[in-house]
């Protein structure tokens, strides 16, 4: 038995002279989320294509469930659901008449696959709005429902909680975790929204103008993630001065964040003789807390201080 459901090596893809994506290794473990996180244009729909053979890699090579794509690609498609950028659906037609059609040409069996499908996703069975007027967010739902209709091993979701609000946000999430956890569902999912990628995945591959900068289980990446004490005061520049003039002999490691923010990599420091410093050196200290690094934190650091959005 094959240890992933997909593999991806030294993947790489190149439209006219823009190098889109670079030497990409990706591994998917069954039954997990795997979080895909990077920046707008970093290369992440672009891996996606080309797992789901909407463009030929460049160089390198895709397996799905231990086959070769594109060689295996009528094995293998069936078995995958997707939605990839905008769903494409009639807009004159209600949502349950676009499912049905797309039902029959994939060629959908199951009793009830529409209804079951929009129930999951929360939208109407056999309403008579049209795709026309639905929000973002009701389209977003709708190609979830259709990439689910008709019973996928695979989920590959392309920025699926683009254009929703919280409550639909933490539905779909809630939807995705019981999908993997209950049914056993493998799902590939990229984003650029940190906070949501760190709830949800267990796998994470950080993309970065094309490349893969790490991929590792998201447990992994949490120990990473350093403990500091934050201090906001009167001036960071000053701050940063007396700690090297009263400490000199035990340096600390310390980040200066901006002219009201420095950061101390050392909870185990005196607190209280550091704030007593501070104010006998007349700087006044407006709070000081324990903090832990996040996602975003680590992001910003291997990717040379650019964030996400």
């Amino acid at each position: 038995m094959d240890k992933y459901v997909v593999e991806i090596k030294n993947l790489t893809k190149i439209y006219k002279n823009q190098l889109a994506v670079d030497k990409i290794n990706l591994h998917i473990k069954k039954g997990t989320i795997y979080g895909l996180l990077g920046r707008n244009g970093a290369g992440k729909t672009t891996i996606m294509k080309c797992i789901l053979g909407l463009t030929a890699p460049s160089a390198g090579s895709v397996s799905v469930f231990g086959q070769s794509l594109p060689k295996d690609a009528r094995e293998v498609y069936p078995r995958i659901g997707a939605i990839i950028e905008t769903p494409g659906f009639y807009p004159n037609l209600t949502g349950t008449e676009n499912l049905e059609i797309f039902a029959k040409l994939r060629g959908t069996t199951k009793k009830n696959a529409v209804k079951e499908a929009l129930e999951v996703v929360g939208l109407p069975y056999k309403d008579k709005k049209l795709f026309s007027k639905y929000s973002l967010g009701m389209k977003q739902r709708l190609g979830i429902a259709n990439a689910i209709m008709h019973d996928p091993e695979l989920l590959i979701l392309d920025e699926p909680i683009n254009g929703l609000d919280p409550i639909g946000i933490a539905e779909i999430r809630d939807f995705l975790k019981r999908m993997c956890e209950e049914q056993g569902k493998t799902i590939l999912i990229s984003s650029h929204i940190l906070s949501e990628i760190d709830v949800l995945a267990d796998d994470i591959g950080i993309i970065h103008k094309g490349k893969m900068l790490e991929e590792n289980s998201m447990e992994e990446l949490k120990k990473k993630n350093r403990k500091y004490i934050q201090f906001r005061v009167s001036s960071t520049a000053a701050v940063s001065r007396v700690l090297e003039q009263h400490f000199h002999e035990k340096e600390y490691e310390y980040q200066i964040v901006d002219d009201s923010i420095i950061r101390i990599y050392d909870t185990s420091i005196n607190l209280g003789e550091v704030n007593k410093v501070l104010i006998t050196n007349e700087l006044d200290v407006y709070e000081s807390k324990i903090c832990e690094e996040s996602l975003e934190d680590y992001f910003k650091e291997i990717t040379g201080g650019e964030g996400i959005a």
